[in-house]
């Protein structure tokens, strides 16, 4: 059987922009498309041309895209002719070869919403649609309100479709605006659509996450025949955000009956690189990527339990619904106090460290790991940090510098010009092979300003100076600083986890432990640093 073609429309840039505090600038919109483009979408919806100087400008620079470009606007308003509408007129003068237009499906928002006749409404439909077609645009019909209008007034909804298709729309979109439809009756609804004389093949399915069903909601719309799914990376989106593209994209393609069934423009290449596009949006907003994300988050195929890892070293179906390298995620088997020696075995196959199972030192370090996280360690979202103590167990650990003393010290005051700054110092000396060196660091801000704290003053004097092996520090950056208030009361205790990456992208974590913000800050930044020189010194070695 020949496999039909799904059509993968993507509005990142558009719906995704309404997410509360995302704003993408013109330079970061072009990053976007081209990543979207090079997954292999079809459409590309860029924005609203006219809405804000952002859109306007990016659809002036928009990039070349094989992926079809489209612009988003509204049907024209009532009482002038959709030639005349210079909000219609702005979308069109972007000069997409498609343009997906709004309109009210539901009697409700066209009576309380637009103040106008049900009769007006399909007149704007129908006559800012055929205005697309006559000036050869493809046209695309976003039907709003559409679950909510069908339940409301059935055959009112209907007309407003008909009146999109008799114009000439390529696709018709049944929109669940306010995303609070359930998958069935999505399902059952898009079949009453259809069976009403609209074709699947010219229908799409556009779902927001409301009751967290956006995806299932877009799977069931297909299952009933619509053949084209709008959705986001990431599932960025108003309120609780759009279908996630990242998760409905390799559902169907690695999923039955879907995989066999159907056809997109996504080739396993293009699907191997799709962990990669996802963190590449998360690092766009400066945002932390969901470990629980399905498919592409960090932990979508980690294994904590001793009995899980244990299976999976024997075959890795057992606890996998797909390989991970081929959505371009990797596996992981974190150190845990639920950790037996399967997993501790494999962890240290995967940091190429051979050790056999029996050996007395790995029931020392799968002790040791409990004991700290016992104390607030967390060895799972910190693998740098657990390769140290298991290198030190199986007396493997180099000695590469001893810290002697450090000094932190924050202040804030007035200047000799009367501002408030603040400030922050660090002192730290170490011990090398060749000698002591102590190193210093401040800075100083008004208070206007943002000062970079005791930490960061303490790292910068940390990696200032490290004597003999400085120079294999000095690409290293700190890219993220995640703090937790571990127990409570007079007993809490401060757990800080710190990652890094350097220049040969490598990117690692570690952590601290302590009743003090500061000392626990300094245990993961050293951790940090001896990681580092472990790592480049087994590359080193490698290369003679």
């Amino acid at each position: 059987m020949t496999p039909e073609r799904l059509s993968l429309f993507d509005t990142t840039l558009r719906d995704g922009q309404q997410t509360q505090g995302v704003q993408f600038s013109a330079n970061e919109k072009t990053q976007i498309a081209q990543a979207l483009d090079a997954l292999g979408v079809d459409y590309i919806e860029g924005g609203w041309p006219g809405a804000n100087p952002t859109d306007s400008a990016f659809f002036d620079q928009r990039p070349q895209t094989r992926a079809t470009f489209t612009a988003f606007g509204m049907t024209k308003r009532a009482g002038r002719s959709a030639a005349n509408d210079d909000v219609l007129a702005a979308v069109l003068n972007a000069n997409t070869p498609a343009v997906c237009l709004v309109g009210k499906t539901y009697d409700f928002h066209v009576d309380t919403a637009l103040g106008i006749t049900l009769e007006e409404n399909l007149a704007n439909i129908r006559e800012s649609i055929a205005h697309l077609v006559a000036q050869g645009r493809e046209a695309l019909f976003d039907a709003e309100h559409f679950f909510d209008g069908w339940s409301a007034n059935r055959a009112y909804a209907l007309d407003c479709l008909i009146a999109a298709r008799d114009a000439g729309a390529r696709w018709i979109v049944l929109c669940d605006t306010n995303g609070g439809t359930l998958p069935a009756d999505v399902g059952r609804i898009t079949a009453e659509v259809i069976a009403a004389d609209i074709p699947g093949e010219r229908l799409g399915i556009h779902t927001h996450d409301d009751t967290g069903n956006a995806v299932a909601a877009s799977l069931a719309a297909v299952d009933a025949g619509a053949r084209q799914i709008q959705g986001t990376l990431n599932g960025l989106g108003e309120r609780c955000g759009n279908a996630n593209l990242t998760t409905l994209i390799p559902t169907l393609l690695l999923k039955e009956p879907y995989a066999s069934r159907f056809e997109t423009g996504v080739t396993p290449d293009a699907l191997a690189r799709l962990t990669r596009t996802s963190r590449m949006l998360d690092d766009i907003l400066n945002r932390i990527p969901l470990r629980s994300a399905p498919y592409v988050g960090a932990s979508a195929f980690a294994h904590k339990a001793g009995l899980h890892a244990s299976a999976i070293v024997k075959d890795p179906t057992t606890y996998e619904h797909v390989a991970p390298e081929i959505v371009g995620n990797a596996r992981i088997v974190p150190m845990s106090n639920q950790a037996g020696q399967s997993n501790l075995l494999r962890r240290l196959s995967e940091m190429g460290i051979e050790a056999e199972k029996g050996d007395p030192a790995l029931g020392r370090i799968l002790d040791t790991v409990k004991e700290r996280e016992a104390q607030g360690f967390a060895y799972d979202s910190a693998q740098a940090s657990f390769e140290l103590l298991a290198r030190k167990g199986l007396g493997l650990a180099q000695d590469f510098f001893d810290v002697e003393r450090y000094r932190v010290i924050s202040e804030r005051r007035r200047n000799a010009k009367g501002e408030i700054v603040v400030e922050s110092e660090a002192v730290v000396t170490i011990s090398t092979r060749d000698g002591p060196v102590t190193s210093y660091f401040k800075n100083e801000h008004p208070q206007e300003m943002q000062d970079d704290g005791p930490v960061n003053a303490l790292w910068q004097a940390l990696k200032s100076d490290l004597g003999p092996w400085q120079a294999r520090i000095d690409d290293m950056r700190l890219t993220d600083f995640k703090v937790r208030i571990t127990q409570g009361g007079t007993e809490a205790v401060t757990q800080v986890v710190i990652d890094f990456a350097d220049d040969e992208g490598r990117a690692w974590a570690t952590v601290g432990v302590s009743a003090n913000i500061v000392d626990a800050s300094f245990q993961a930044l050293v951790d940090a640093i001896e990681w580092k020189l472990v790592r480049d010194t087994a590359v080193s070695k490698a290369a003679e």
